[in-house]
């Protein structure tokens, strides 16, 4: 039997380690945290077949210059002389045009929609993560950023998703939970939602009964290589044999890759997000309130807000309060009756989304090492493409064919 190592415990790891035990294959995950924080688990727990369009994408660079003279904005590229954010940011802009748009999105509704079977399947085996299929609502106030949004909506229809055009009248009649401050939206029905941390919990116990082995607390700090493949990884717990490697590492895979000889362009964008419990009075349905880029999701009782982007270093953990009151601003003018607060900074979450110059998730067996293979740089999708990606980690590794295709996804 093959042992395949993982390192990484996040949800792409997990799920990865998930589908490759029910191959058959003897797994170990090594992460250097306790397994209890990261963007797995303070994401807004969207599943979002909606979202077809990458970051790289002709406009988001002159707005995203305009949004950096914002303290409030939802974007911001953290400047610094730097070479890697360099090199990053000259891909991104030879990336950001109509052409890779078109090749993106085919690619990017297939990986999506194969995600929700999957996660439509973990929840006819357990309820504890309240799956729902209640759609996503994108919400706008003004005639601009409507535009915008009904055409990416139109091109999501092209596509084969379910798509409604909803008029500010619409909006209220659909969304009953509170009062909605805006002109239309575009409901997309195809989209569903989950609760993060009940997710981990049940895909953790799912692996402890599969006997995948979780070394959490453990930093993977470097490798012995022998004839093109990884021998064995060295860790600050000792040193591990291995038949295979999958690097999962979200924003950090760069560092673990440079052991590697290894060049990955992945830049960490720092999110923030906040749950508010047991609120009777809030959304129904999960919305993204355009203008501010704010995502809002009801978990059962609970309600989540999270937004901002920053492209930044993972050394960068201080709690931006101007970029935390752009989220509670765009909150309050969306949805008055809620009168939401700032949170305290003990009861604001943080993480890095790992983000490619391309936008798109790497999902690839390494050209050099025959036994590696690379999944990471999912942004603010890790979530949503987790069972996914997992999925055709075990077909990688099993040598079998890829449940769809993933050209888009290479290194």
């Amino acid at each position: 039997m093959k042992k395949v190592s993982i390192i990484g415990g996040g949800i792409i790891g997990l799920c990865s380690a998930y589908y490759l035990a029910k191959e058959g294959y003897e797994v170990v995950v090594f992460d250097k945290s306790d397994m209890n924080d990261g963007c797995s688990y303070g994401n807004a727990g969207m599943i979002v077949p909606s979202h077809i369009i990458p970051l790289a994408q002709p406009g988001m660079i002159a707005q995203g210059i305009k949004w950096m003279f914002d303290s409030h904005s939802p974007f911001y590229v953290k400047p610094r002389l730097n070479l890697d954010l360099m090199k990053w940011g000259l891909q991104f802009y030879k990336h950001a045009n109509y052409k890779h748009v078109e090749k993106a999105m085919p690619a990017l509704r297939d990986l999506s929609l194969l995600s929700k079977e999957l996660y439509q399947d973990f929840a006819r085996q357990n309820s504890s993560f309240f799956y729902e299929e209640k759609g996503l609502l994108m919400l706008f106030k003004t005639d601009k950023t409507g535009i915008e949004i009904e055409h990416e909506g139109i091109l999501a229809e092209r596509l084969g998703l379910q798509v409604d055009f909803l008029s500010k009248a619409e909006v209220s009649q659909l969304e009953k939970g509170t009062v909605t401050d805006v002109i239309g939206g575009v409901h997309y029905k195809s989209d569903a939602h989950i609760y993060p941390q009940k997710f981990m919990q049940f895909i953790k116990d799912e692996l402890n009964r599969m006997n995948v082995k979780i070394e959490q607390n453990t930093s993977v700090n470097d490798f012995v290589l022998k004839n093109n493949k990884v021998a064995e990884i060295i860790t600050d717990k000792g040193t591990f044999t291995t038949d295979e490697v999958v690097l999962a590492a979200g924003s950090w895979s760069p560092y673990i890759a440079r052991k590697l000889n290894i060049n990955i362009s992945i830049l960490p964008g720092k999110g923030y997000s906040f749950t508010l419990k047991d609120q009777e009075h809030k959304p129904s349905i999960p919305s993204i309130l355009c203008e501010g880029k704010v995502a809002v999701t009801p978990m059962n009782t609970d309600i989540r807000f999270g937004g901002t982007m920053e492209i930044t270093h993972t050394n960068d953990i201080k709690i931006n309060q101007n970029r935390l009151q752009g989220i509670v601003n765009s909150i309050n003018d969306f949805y008055p009756e809620l009168k939401i607060e700032i949170p305290k900074e003990e009861d604001t979450w943080f993480g890095f989304r790992p983000c490619t110059p391309s936008g798109m998730p790497i999902i690839a067996r390494d050209k050099k090492l025959k036994n590696l293979t690379v999944v990471t740089g999912h942004a603010m999708m890790g979530l949503s493409l987790a069972p996914a990606t997992g999925k055709i980690v075990s077909e990688i590794i099993a040598e079998k064919p890829a449940s769809v295709n993933t050209q888009m996804f290479q290194l």
